[in-house]
């Protein structure tokens, strides 16, 4: 939940959380360890504050066809009232009543996932309750340290001050993180009720826990509660965020399942931004991390890409690439955080979580982005494959391979990359998940591929044709749209033109552009060779409004192989 990273910013936030509620506002000996997700399957998709009615959606139009083995729901259980992110993280009862949904409406959620072959991850928040006094989203009345049906004071540990010494495992573990009630993990009728609560969530058909703030229980607690539950066995990966010269160790919690490596996610940041991809050669455990099987991993989370210790969508290309890396890269068991954008850190979800369609009311849909989703089907075909074929121009460009099961090129340069590339994979045609373009391998191995700026490339062997088609041929005609605009939240960059297929210039036909790559935005479109045409780009708002880019329309012909235009928004 809240590392130590940020925990003056979170003091805050729980001080005005409590304020509020005081002034009467309604704002206010361990079993064997479950380690990587069960399966061949290991991606999760964190659909970060997206209601249970959305997530079931997302598990049957894209999580299951994609190949995604989990989904993290957000905590589901009844918490503090307020419009901000973090009250889902103040517990008020164990009732399945937040504003994410009910309790029917997260069983259904399950089924649903469970029938698109996805399984299901609950962030459980079991070390604290709430900072103050109010009515709880399900109607729950509750004050600092009394949760009637719940907890009462006994339950609390005595320690009423803040964490503020990360060096002292008693301040840590004892003590209230930010100001939240800290619940006595050492009791053991806190340890039940836990218990009880993870077990209500495993009979409705959870397949697993992450466990939220786990650093500030102790291991051995963590691994009494896990051996009260009616399937010790259930997947559980703990938050606990390593710190150099800290009291409390990640490794403590290998002995009740995964441990979510914070460093790969900080160290992906230092080095896709300021440091050169060629030192990724080694990256895992030769960077001194957690053993692979045991560690989750991520790009970006929900409190970290507020805090700005790792990549978020704000970075554009880098931090698409750092995810075609994660999803290519065979350490740990990764995480692909899927939330909404936002400029206020504390804003909670748009449409109390409601999500309509992606890339509208601000929602992000990262798990949808095509560079990011085609990469789990590549991830699912490489599983068991080592690093083979590895290139690098001693810079920020780097190419590997998985064995003979799949081969990925990054360019994280500013200029285009062509090259031949050596690789393990059998001869034949392939298609370009990255792009849906057909790729071909010769008898020796070898294919020829030239990748604009800021982009990759994959190939694996699940995915020989593009689209279901017939083999495809190296080389398509069309056009490739790239244009560098900035938008502010609920805008989305279009192009429309003169031709059928760019919608005529009506900007209700026009074509919605990808922005993985933001601010620059992508989309590719098939016209035949020969084929001159004119466009222009349009801005379009969540309101409708169409703004119109100035200037001359602008003009293109398709060549015999495909035609790319880099252009910039003209204001």
């Amino acid at each position: 939940m809240y590392g130590s990273t940020n925990r003056a910013r979170r003091t805050t936030a729980a001080a005005l959380a409590l304020a509020a509620a005081a002034a009467g506002s309604l704002l206010a000996t361990a079993p064997p360890a479950q380690a990587a997700p069960p399966g061949d399957k290991d991606v999760t998709a964190v659909m970060f504050e997206w209601k249970f009615s959305s997530v079931a959606k997302a598990c049957t139009d894209t999580l299951g066809p994609a190949g995604y083995g989990f989904v993290q729901v957000s905590p589901p259980q009844e918490h503090i009232q307020g419009g901000q992110w973090w009250t889902s993280y103040q517990p008020v009862s164990y009732r399945i009543a937040g504003r994410l949904g009910d309790r029917g409406q997260f069983k259904s959620m399950v089924d649903t996932c469970h029938a698109a072959g996805v399984k299901v991850v609950a962030d459980a928040v079991v070390n604290h309750m709430s900072a103050g006094n109010g009515t709880g989203t399900g109607g729950s009345s509750y004050t600092k340290y009394t949760y009637p049906g719940t907890y009462a004071s006994s339950d609390f540990d005595n320690c009423t001050v803040q964490i503020n010494d990360y060096r002292n495992r008693f301040n840590v573990q004892e003590c209230e993180l930010v100001g939240l009630a800290d619940l006595d993990t050492g009791e053991d009728h806190v340890r039940g009720r836990i218990a009880a609560y993870l077990d209500d969530l495993l009979s409705l058909g959870v397949d697993g826990f992450r466990i939220d703030a786990a650093k500030h229980m102790a291991a051995g607690d963590l691994a009494d509660i896990k051996s009260r539950l009616s399937n010790p066995d259930a997947y559980w990966k703990h938050e606990a965020i390593y710190g150099a010269g800290e009291a409390v160790s990640p490794s403590e919690y290998l002995g009740t399942g995964d441990v979510q490596e914070f460093r790969y996610a900080r160290d992906l940041r230092r080095v896709f931004l300021g440091e050169n991809l060629a030192n990724l050669r080694n990256f895992g455990e030769g960077w001194g991390y957690l053993p692979s099987d045991r560690s989750s991993v991520f790009v970006a989370n929900h409190d970290t890409e507020r805090g700005g210790d790792t990549l978020s969508y704000k970075d554009g290309a880098a931090h698409t690439l750092a995810h075609v890396f994660m999803l290519a890269w065979p350490y740990g068991s990764p995480d692909v955080h899927s939330g909404y954008e936002f400029t206020d850190r504390d804003a909670g979800p748009p449409a109390g979580g409601q999500v309509d369609a992606c890339h509208s009311d601000g929602w992000k849909c990262q798990h949808a982005w095509r560079e990011i989703s085609a990469m789990v089907a590549l991830r699912n075909a490489a599983r068991g494959q080592a690093v083979t074929d590895w290139w690098d121009n001693g810079g920020d460009r780097i190419a590997f391979g998985r064995g003979s099961k799949a081969y990925v090129v990054l360019n994280h340069e500013s200029t285009p990359l062509t090259r031949t590339f050596q690789t393990s994979l059998p001869a034949g045609d392939y298609c370009d998940v990255q792009t849906g373009r057909g790729v071909t391998v010769d008898t020796a191995g070898r294919f020829t591929a030239t990748l604009a700026a800021g982009t990759a490339v994959a190939l694996h062997v699940g995915a020989r044709t593009c689209d279901g088609g017939p083999d495809p041929d190296p080389v398509t005609s069309g056009v490739s749209f790239a244009v560098n605009a900035t938008t502010s939240w609920g805008q989305n960059i279009y192009v429309t033109g003169d031709r059928p297929e760019l919608g005529n210039w009506n900007p209700g036909n026009a074509l919605k552009l990808d922005p993985a790559a933001y601010p620059v935005w992508k989309r590719d479109v098939e016209l035949p060779e020969g084929t001159s045409f004119a466009y222009k780009y349009v801005r379009k708002d969540d309101a409708g409004n169409v703004t119109w880019e100035s200037g001359a329309n602008r003009t293109a012909t398709v060549t015999s192989t495909r035609t790319t235009l880099d252009d910039t928004w003209r204001n």
